[in-house]
């Protein structure tokens, strides 16, 4: 015996042939079958069919959607409304303010004009007292000049006029006596200018009622050129404050003042400034 008979070998046992021939076949089966499968070709995939089934709007969300829609149409109209009221209410108060602005202002107009009337007023008594004073004081420096003459006041000539002008000196002589009244139109009572006035109303002719205006109210003629009837004034033309009415012979006829009334004086007892012809 050898001496390494007693040793193991460290090769694989061999396997049985029967084992052998059938693993063979089996791996053979296994690569037929794939040979013949991929010689067939991709298999061709069947479609798939589903059906998806939609859910059915009842009738109570059908109601439900129709009152949503219907408040929301609600809601729309409140919305409108709401600003349809806003902007009314803003024109009116814009309207309101306006009317407000204006009132005012008129009422500041009314007043200013209060103010500037009754100024005017004041103005005008204050003016025609101190034409009444000047007046008065004139009558009396000429009454303590003139003593020759004691009857001064009474007519003392007959004008021979004639026509209208006749009329006009007619009326203011048979005044001559009466009371001097400021603002007096007769028939008892006159200021300056109202017996003026008066005096060619007979005649149809109507005069303005202030001196200032019946100054101006004819032409304009020279104190060295009267004829009886021309309207006497003293001032300015336009601005006078006294009027009488020349009668002739270098006198006239006018309401002088508290103090004289009615007098016929010569044109010496208070010369005039200038004279208009109206007839």
């Amino acid at each position: 015996m050898s001496h390494t008979a007693h040793i193991p070998s460290h090769r694989k046992p061999r396997q049985s042939a029967s084992k052998t021939a059938l693993r063979a076949g089996v791996a053979g089966g296994v690569l037929s079958t794939i040979a013949v499968a991929g010689a067939a070709g991709p298999a061709q995939a069947e479609p798939v069919t589903q059906t998806i089934e939609m859910p059915t709007i009842t009738a109570g969300l059908s109601t439900t959607v129709a009152a949503s829609a219907q408040a929301t149409q609600q809601v729309a109209l409140d919305i409108e409304t709401q600003a349809h009221e806003d902007a009314a209410a803003a024109y009116a108060a814009k309207t309101a303010k306006k009317a407000k602005a204006e009132a005012v202002r008129k009422a500041e107009a009314e007043k200013k004009a209060q103010a500037a009337a009754e100024a005017e007023a004041k103005a005008e008594a204050a003016e025609r007292a101190s034409r009444t004073a000047e007046r008065t004081t004139l009558s009396a420096s000429s009454d303590s000049s003139d003593s020759s003459v004691s009857s001064s006041s009474s007519p003392s000539y007959s004008s021979n006029a004639t026509g209208s002008a006749a009329s006009v000196v007619a009326f203011a002589q048979s005044q001559v006596g009466d009371a001097y009244v400021s603002g007096g139109t007769g028939p008892n009572s006159w200021d300056c200018s109202g017996l003026v006035q008066a005096a060619f109303r007979t005649v149809g002719v109507d005069l303005p009622r202030v001196s200032q205006s019946q100054s101006t109210a004819g032409t304009q003629v020279s104190l060295s050129n009267l004829q009886p009837g021309d309207i006497l004034y003293w001032g300015g033309a336009g601005s006078a404050y006294h009027v009488g009415i020349y009668i002739g012979d270098g006198q006239f006829v006018g309401a002088q003042n508290s103090s004289t009334g009615v007098v016929q004086k010569s044109l010496d007892y208070d010369p005039p400034s200038g004279a208009v012809r109206v007839l």
